[in-house]
């Protein structure tokens, strides 16, 4: 029998922007315990932004991008009766979230060349005009589920 969920542990705002979101990135952002070396990329990034696209306030951006990249729709596997079924169903908020800022940094890590602050700055500008790969990552999900619409009365 599974143990009771438990309060999720969250963590606290950041001090530069004092924001939880951010916090919570900075911790998706490190590699290896290394904090400190994460926070100095989301805030390098953060101040690359302000000089691309001018504007003082680059959660205003962030904040876009994580909405642009959030998914709505994803699919989940369901075994029925010897067969495996693609099964698409409504993501959770705080998944969404998570699906998100994940997208980001594999798409800000993927990019060769250049610094990962470089490439967390451009993903980010990108994801908030609706390109960027972490959107293309987004849409190709949603096609899945739009695909397997059929599939949709096997949900849970």
């Amino acid at each position: 029998m599974r143990k009771p969920v438990t309060k999720p542990n969250k963590p606290g705002p950041d001090s530069v922007y004092n924001s939880e979101r951010v916090g919570r990135f900075i911790n998706y952002m490190m590699w290896d315990g290394k904090k400190d070396i994460a926070r100095t990329i989301v805030y390098g990034a953060f101040d690359i932004i302000k000089e691309k696209t001018g504007n003082p306030n680059p959660l205003e951006i962030f904040d876009v991008a994580i909405k642009n990249i959030s998914p709505h729709m994803e699919v989940r596997s369901r075994r029925i009766g010897g067969a495996n079924y693609q099964v698409p169903v409504e993501v959770r908020p705080d998944r969404r979230v998570q699906l998100a800022m994940r997208w980001l940094r594999d798409a800000a890590r993927a990019s060769k060349g250049g610094s990962v602050k470089d490439a967390l700055a451009t993903e980010l500008i990108d994801a908030s005009n609706n390109e960027g790969q972490a959107v293309t990552k987004k849409e190709s999900m949603h096609k899945m589920a739009e695909a397997n619409k059929a599939f949709a009365h096997f949900a849970w």
